[in-house]
């Protein structure tokens, strides 16, 4: 690389102030930036310090875009969301943005969905957030699916994920995603001694070995008869699994033994996927996003090397580190 491609860049717009390190270069308006993403997280997020030189002062609600990446390169888009909070001080302002998961955590519904899918469900919840959808899965089929106002439309959407075994997150442009994790829409590689600084990786026994799962019905699909009750749970149970300790599952959205082994299996791919996970540190790299995966390469010892999920990513750029990327990850498959 070249010593410019190797010079931090930003693209920040904040309501209808637009700065651009890359066309106006200048002293940097922006102090710090720590932007946020993590499939675990309520939502991703971004804390800015504005240093005195930025101009017309954001105001809450106004549309946000965070782009990053090195001069003499294109950018890439890491968040695209609302301002959430904007607090003066006498030697900056700190401006906190949320990405469009916050309009699923402030929308509620109250609908009883028959014979649809999950990925039915969660188009309409999505709609009645104003989110837009990117990919979405169908997942399970379910005779009835209950939708309440006690909980937010972003707390129903991780529920049918879970049961489905799907991911649900943000893309950088601010559309949902609901689908099942494949090995990564792009694959990152991390080579030591180039572009880590810094890695941890931990293992643990899983914590069960077979999952057992069952609904409340009748295992019986058709007409009115997903709404019985029975004595009889076994129609509508699945299992996953041999051996080892068994973990239970019982969810009253699931109806039938075909949703019940997909839950179950589900159960059991996400207590696999648990027992190893990691952080790496290396030198900025803005592509990485959720959905993509990493490949390690070249890391003394046996057992680190190797492809894994992307679950969280920490982009940090300061005057005093420069453009810092941390990632969280875990195995997969």
């Amino acid at each position: 690389m070249t010593a410019e491609r190797l010079t931090p860049a930003y693209r920040i717009k904040l309501g209808d102030t637009v700065v651009d390190s890359t066309d106006e270069p200048r002293a940097s308006s922006v102090v710090a930036l720590i932007a946020s993403l993590d499939l675990d997280a309520r939502c991703d997020a971004c804390t800015l310090l504005l240093g005195g030189d930025w101009g017309e002062l954001p105001a809450v609600g106004d549309e946000a875009r965070i782009e990053l990446g090195y001069a003499g390169e294109d950018l890439a888009v890491v968040l695209t969301g609302v301002v959430a909070g904007v607090e003066q001080g006498l030697t900056g302002t700190r401006v906190a943005v949320h990405d469009r998961a916050s309009l699923l955590l402030r929308t509620f519904a109250d609908e009883t969905y028959q014979s649809k899918t999950a990925g039915a469900i969660v188009r309409d919840l999505a709609g009645k957030a104003d989110v837009d959808v990117a990919v979405v899965g169908d997942g399970i089929d379910f005779p009835a699916y209950v939708v309440d106002g006690r909980r937010s439309v972003h707390h129903h959407i991780r529920a049918l994920a879970q049961l489905c075994g799907f991911e649900t997150y943000l893309q950088p442009d601010g559309k949902l995603v609901f689908e099942r994790y494949a090995g990564g829409k792009s694959v990152h590689v991390f080579e030591h001694g180039e572009h880590v600084v810094e890695i941890g990786r931990a293992e643990r026994a899983p914590r069960a070995g077979t999952v057992e799962a069952w609904g409340e019905g009748t295992g019986r699909s058709g007409g009115q008869r997903w709404a019985w009750l029975t004595k009889d749970f076994s129609p509508s149970r699945g299992t996953a699994g041999a051996g080892g300790t068994k973990l239970l599952v019982e969810r009253p959205a699931v109806r039938t033994s075909q949703a019940a082994r997909t839950v179950a299996e589900a159960t059991l791919d996400a207590i696999d996927n648990r027992t190893v996970r990691g952080t790496l540190t290396g030198s900025g790299r803005a592509a990485v996003k959720l959905g993509d995966a990493v490949r390690v390469v070249g890391v003394p010892g046996e057992g680190v090397d190797g492809v894994y999920q992307v679950r969280g990513v920490t982009h940090r750029l300061d005057k005093r580190r420069g453009f810092v990327t941390a990632i969280s990850f875990r195995s997969w498959g």
